[in-house]
């Protein structure tokens, strides 16, 4: 870990934010607890993706197990591809991610891309050692693992289920239910905010990479042939991309160009990405993140997940290092087409035509007189496959006989004996399969970067001051109030402002030990915007102090007034400057 991380983590866990779980019992990677601090920081980062993706943009939120059957992450594909590389040192027995090691010790920067033959090459060309115990890793296979966490639903292990390693799964499954509560009308959105698990080969840095994390991820339905994004929104906002060009060029440069710039020269194949990457560059801005320290990276061809037509990450610089912190993917209609295919549910919606239009279609009537005896308990479904293959391919019946796949079987069935005709008919719509546009939010790794582009030290008065500036609506607490001296009234004087304060809806700190300074300097170290000192002249005049946190500027405020100008504060209504 950098000196940046391994300054955040004293930090984290000295004041509350976050530490490993279980420390009592020697601790257990890639699980951390989150403190009093942590855990409001991370409650206010959640509440403001649930207003910016939820809200307003008019999507619905719904909340699913974290536990689920083998039978949605067969259908998935998670069992068969959701692999990262191991290779397992020969000598101390200890598993490693291959690529990581290959990132840590070389120049590459993206090795998940690269086979893991390749990965084995490179960690022989460059004599790669074991970060355990330095022996070289030189021909030691690497091979995939799968991170899903197996469990067993129910007693016994007759009912296999998973650890859900996505909430979008969740949404997935149910997608007719949410469909019909959308009125069967294209676009709609299903947003979930909640845990995810990858059993991780090296969970490492912190809260980044770990094997319980929770994600906020929003699935928007879309027609791909009707429905666009209203890129107008943002068709002026510049963002910063990392195109896949970029990356194979030995000079490649982000570029900053606006979202209409981006969509019109192709740079984003997907208006759809292209209007969230416009959209949440404003959101990240607003709840902390360094647009310095900030870029949109386009996964290479070979990165790519199994689902993904495209994909763009948002990506933050911390400690040196480019961390993925959010993932826009077009899915396309592979989640959909694969439950729907698996499943005995129906994963389309009804397209109504402006107007009826009559089309000549394929139809197949098969004689099961025929069938039966031929094909026995197979010819139900020879019969089905007579009806999908009339639909796809309605050529393939042109001959005298058509040949049918089931199962991997193949049949061949006179076509005379198929009912096979082509009729016109009057259709006033047609079910069509949504695509899927997926924004997918790391939380963690949100509340990470927000305290890592907010951390920063100076000296005051021969002493290091160390701030958090926290945007005051993200911050965990808004204000600390304090009495001067604990003595005269004026330690009731502050508790009774601070509970006034707590009554209109503020996140308060009441806080009377030790020197004014010390109590100043502690609510700077967690990113506490503002703090109200009540001092002898409140008891005489009813105004109180009230300091910023990054300025240190103080002013006076009537106690009528504190709680509506601390608000308009944090909600940025007014500036500390217009005090």
């Amino acid at each position: 870990m950098t000196g940046e991380g391994e300054r955040l983590a004293e930090l984290a866990k000295r004041r509350g934010f976050f530490l490993q779980s279980a420390g009592a019992y020697g601790g257990v990677s890639g699980f951390y607890t989150y403190g009093p601090e942590g855990g409001a920081l991370k409650d206010n980062l959640e509440a403001a993706w649930r207003d910016r993706y939820v809200t307003r943009e008019g999507h619905m939120e719904i909340s699913s197990p974290d536990v689920m059957p083998e039978a949605v992450f067969e259908a998935s594909g998670h069992l068969d591809t959701f692999d990262d590389m191991l290779v397992e040192c020969g000598e101390c027995g200890q598993s490693h991610r291959a690529d990581h090691l290959v990132e840590d010790n070389t120049d590459i920067e993206e090795a998940e891309s690269l086979s893991n033959e390749r990965i084995a090459e490179i960690i022989t060309e460059e004599d790669i050692t074991c970060p355990s115990c330095g022996t070289a890793l030189a021909g030691q296979a690497v091979e995939d693992f799968n991170l899903m966490f197996e469990t067993n639903i129910g007693p016994g292990s007759s009912s296999p289920g998973y650890l859900r390693p996505e909430t979008a799964q969740g949404i997935f499954v149910e997608f007719p239910q949410w469909a019909e509560y959308a009125r069967n009308q294209l676009p709609f959105g299903v947003a979930q905010i909640g845990k995810a698990y990858r059993n991780e080969i090296s969970p490492r840095k912190s809260i980044i990479r770990v094997r319980e994390f929770t994600q906020a991820e929003l699935e928007h339905f879309i027609d791909p042939e009707d429905d666009q994004p209203p890129l107008e929104r943002v068709e002026d906002v510049v963002i910063p991309l990392y195109s896949i060009g970029s990356q194979q060029d030995d000079e490649g440069v982000i570029e900053e160009m606006t979202v209409r710039e981006a969509v019109d020269e192709s740079v984003v194949e997907s208006p759809w990405i292209a209007y969230y990457l416009g959209l949440s560059k404003g959101w990240y801005e607003r709840v902390g993140v360094d647009m310095e320290r900030f870029r949109y990276r386009q996964h290479l061809p070979d990165e790519r997940s199994h689902y993904a037509s495209d994909c763009w990450d948002a990506e933050a610089e911390l400690g040196g290092d480019w961390i993925e912190i959010t993932g826009f993917a077009y899915r396309s209609d592979y989640d959909l087409r694969k439950h729907d295919e698996h499943s005995d549910e129906d994963y389309t919606v009804f397209k109504q035509y402006d107007e009826p239009v009559t089309v000549e279609r394929a139809t197949v009537d098969p004689e099961m007189s025929y069938l039966g005896p031929e094909f026995g308990g197979d010819a139900e479904g020879v019969a089905e496959a007579l009806d999908a293959l009339a639909g796809r391919d309605p050529d393939a019946f042109d001959g005298d006989e058509v040949i049918v796949d089931v199962d991997g079987s193949k049949y061949t069935i006179p076509v005379e004996q198929t009912g096979f005709e082509m009729e016109e008919v009057t259709e006033s719509g047609e079910h069509i399969m949504p695509h899927v546009v997926e924004p997918s939010f790391g939380v963690g790794r949100l509340v990470y970067t927000v305290l890592a582009h907010a951390y920063w030290t100076e000296t005051v008065d021969g002493e290091e001051r160390t701030v958090l500036s926290l945007e005051p609506k993200i911050a965990p607490t808004t204000v600390g109030v304090f009495p001067l001296m604990d003595k005269d009234g004026l330690a009731e004087r502050a508790r009774s402002v601070a509970a006034d304060l707590r009554a209109a809806g503020l996140a308060v700190e009441y806080d009377d030990s030790g020197a004014i300074g010390r109590r100043y300097r502690r609510q700077d170290e967690v990113g506490t915007p503002f703090c109200v000192t009540v001092d002898y002249d409140t008891m005489e005049d009813d105004t109180v102090t009230i300091r910023d946190r990054d300025s240190r500027s103080q002013a006076r405020v009537a106690i009528d007034d504190l709680a509506a100008t601390v608000a308009d504060l944090r909600d940025g209504v007014q500036s500390f400057e217009d005090l």
